[in-house]
């Protein structure tokens, strides 16, 4: 792959990661309501002396354009996002790095069983077109994809949980729970993740299967698998040497875009679960105006998205030369 490709990816992630800070800034400037009113509860109460000193000390008395931009960019460049108003002064990315663990965890299975089954799925809807495999297949991956989150994760709930008792129907642990052995804690840590996991990756596979079915369905018209087949190769060694290399291209790119998009879209199913990740963290920062951890949260998010792109760009020129051009 030539430097320049790669040159003129990386310069293009560069400027959409800067124009990405700077909407970040004014998006939650335009919220309304303010820290200080959040972080001293009954501001109009306080002299408005102290009030005065608060605004002055968290930077907050100061111009949006440029003062608070500028400093903005110089501390988000360190990766500083000042103090968190709400979580008792701790330092925003202290808070945040705090959640990304419980998130990676639950996204990361959740992504890993998807691809496997998701592909698996939509190469027997694909290789099968029209008959029983594809029905079902292509039925179940709309009717998965379609479904938002947190309505999956709500029945769920109501069956697994509130009615059978199976799994737990919320957090990441048993509170105050005491493990005598390594197994007791992973039996618990597991049994939390059970539903979250499956209702993330059911979303997922359907999202993988419906593209690879698709993906799948060209390759089969192309020349090259018409060749092999008159060349007397068998079924399946048309389809794991010929077509299934070729339909994975595109799966490659969706693969690599959602690792980024699924960190934000998987907020609603760790409100619902009450999974103590970023999601979660999301919605408290939102209700409490904590405009630093937000920042924090966006940008995380933004730079998983970014960088993802960046490497489905690199990985998809690698795979296939006529991206380069």
């Amino acid at each position: 792959m030539g430097s320049s490709y790669f040159g003129r990816k990386l310069v293009h992630a560069f400027v959409t990661l800067v124009l990405v800070l700077v909407v970040n800034f004014l998006l939650f400037r335009m919220m309304p309501g303010s820290p200080e009113r959040i972080l001293l509860h009954n501001a109009k109460l306080l002299p408005p002396e102290l009030v005065a000193t608060l605004q002055a000390r968290w930077g907050l008395d100061r111009p949006l354009f440029p003062d608070q931009l500028v400093a903005y960019l110089a501390s988000t460049a360190q990766l500083d996002f000042g103090p968190s108003f709400k979580y008792g002064g701790q330092g925003a990315m202290e808070v945040v790095a705090g959640r990304i663990g419980p998130t990676v965890l639950l996204l990361g299975l959740g992504e890993i069983i998807a691809i496997f089954v998701g592909l698996g799925l939509g190469a027997a809807a694909g290789w099968r077109r029209g008959k029983w495999p594809d029905h079902v297949g292509t039925t179940f991956s709309l009717v998965a994809y379609s479904m938002p989150y947190f309505w999956p994760g709500m029945i769920a709930i109501v069956i697994f949980s509130t009615a059978l008792g199976w799994f737990p129907s919320f957090g990441m642990s048993t509170a105050g729970a005491e493990y005598d052995s390594p197994f007791a804690l992973i039996w618990d840590y597991g049994s939390h993740l059970i539903l979250p996991v499956t209702v993330l990756a059911v979303g997922l596979i359907g999202e993988f299967s419906l593209l690879m079915r698709s993906s799948l369905i060209d390759v089969l018209a192309e020349d090259y698998v018409q060749t092999a087949r008159a060349k007397g190769l068998t079924e399946g060694r048309v389809l794991r040497s010929h077509a299934l290399p070729n339909a994975l291209l595109p799966t490659v790119t969706l693969i690599s875009i959602s690792l980024g998009y699924i960190l934000a879209g998987a907020i609603t199913l760790e409100v619902v679960f009450s999974w103590p990740g970023l999601g979660t963290l999301t919605v408290e920062a939102l209700d409490a105006r904590d405009y630093n951890v937000l920042q924090a949260i966006f940008v995380l998010l933004s730079i998983s998205v970014i960088v993802a792109n960046l490497l489905s760009d690199v990985l998809y020129g690698f795979l296939d030369p006529r991206v380069k051009t």
